[in-house]
């Protein structure tokens, strides 16, 4: 491998380079990200801005945002969880995972729908399938895992200072360490420490990892004491079992690990996997604790020959448009997983 800078080391643990093949122009949202995620070039590079409007006139953000309504939401008006995976948060889960312009007006109009309609009066997002221009969550609906993705999609959106955003981070907090909530609901958040309804009261990881990546994403000068605690709870119970093994309770009904567990994929909805607990802690700034050796090994172990990793779980059929075609070599998990090897192994 010729022309790999030292900073950029990580390349050489990969059976081959891929990161011009990320670079190629026909996937110009991949294209994107990679400039700017792997090659640190800022936002005003114009190769940036170029792949960038290039993937806002393509597959896949362009079939999603042609089946936005003019209100701004999907499908079904209210608080947007159905259908999965056509609904209202999940296009906004997507559109921010694709790298969308935060600018665009279509883009905009979807994260004040969610603010309106998702947010419970508790602060968090509620996944509930209640419809009407006027329906709103219940704070019963209230759930780490959607929380976390969308106020990861919004934080990524740049609407870190709007304050329903805000509540939604001192919810995230606070259903994490238990200080201050004044209820918790056995149908939804049901405890401190990730207790969940779907796994029966017992943590739930996937619900952790979502929630951790939405904090990833606060500003370190923005965090408060809360949110701080709120971190480290979370990267100690992450880190409270192998993550390359993901032992987690799923709750008294499970018995073993899910195998989605060990299905990369892409997009990301609430299912999780170990890369993206891996995401959730490089994002952290523990991505050379030895505690992830395991996992990043594993993941090492997925490439084939040219260095690639497959589309496992690619919900083809389920979305507004396939983004891949499911057990093919993938532009989008491939970025995934480099972007963790670049934390890991740099």
């Amino acid at each position: 491998m010729t022309g790999v800078p030292a900073t950029d080391g990580w390349r050489t643990s990969l059976r081959a380079d891929v990161v011009p093949w990320l670079l190629e122009p026909d996937t110009p949202a991949v294209r994107h990200l990679a400039l700017r995620q792997l090659l640190d070039r800022p936002e005003d590079d114009p190769e940036v801005a170029e792949a960038r409007a290039a993937a806002m006139t393509a597959d896949p953000i362009v079939a999603i945002l042609a089946a936005q309504q003019p209100d701004g939401q999907w499908e079904k008006t209210g608080p947007g969880y159905a259908t999965k995976y056509r609904g209202t948060v999940w296009q906004l889960m997507f559109l921010d995972q694709l790298g969308a312009d935060p600018a665009d007006e279509r883009v905009r109009r979807a994260c004040e729908y969610v603010l309106r309609h998702t947010q419970a009066s508790s602060g968090g997002f509620g996944a509930s399938g209640r419809m009407g221009a006027e329906a709103v969550a219940p704070p019963s609906a209230v759930l780490h895992c959607l929380n976390g993705n969308l106020l990861r999609a919004l934080l990524g959106f740049g609407w870190v200072d709007d304050e329903r955003v805000q509540r939604a981070i001192d919810w995230e907090a606070a259903a994490i360490t238990g200080e201050g909530v004044e209820r918790w609901y056995a149908s939804g958040t049901s405890g401190p420490g990730f207790e969940c309804v779907a796994t029966a009261g017992v943590p739930c990881a996937w619900g952790a990892i979502k929630a951790m990546l939405a904090l990833a994403r606060v500003p370190p000068e923005r965090r408060s004491p809360a949110v701080a605690r709120a971190i480290d709870a979370g990267v100690a119970f992450l880190l409270s079992h192998d993550p390359a093994v993901a032992d987690y309770s799923a709750g008294p009904w499970a018995d073993r690990p899910s195998r989605s567990w060990f299905r990369l994929g892409f997009p990301s909805a609430y299912v999780t996997d170990v890369l993206q607990n891996l995401e959730a802690l490089c994002e952290l700034g523990l991505g050379r604790d030895p505690r992830l050796g395991r996992a990043v090994d594993w993941l090492l172990s997925k490439q084939d020959e040219r260095g690639r990793w497959r589309n496992e779980y690619a919900y083809n059929g389920k979305t507004w448009v396939d983004f891949e075609r499911q057990g093919q070599p993938s532009k989008w998990v491939t970025l995934r997983a480099c972007r963790v090897l670049r934390a890991a192994l740099s």
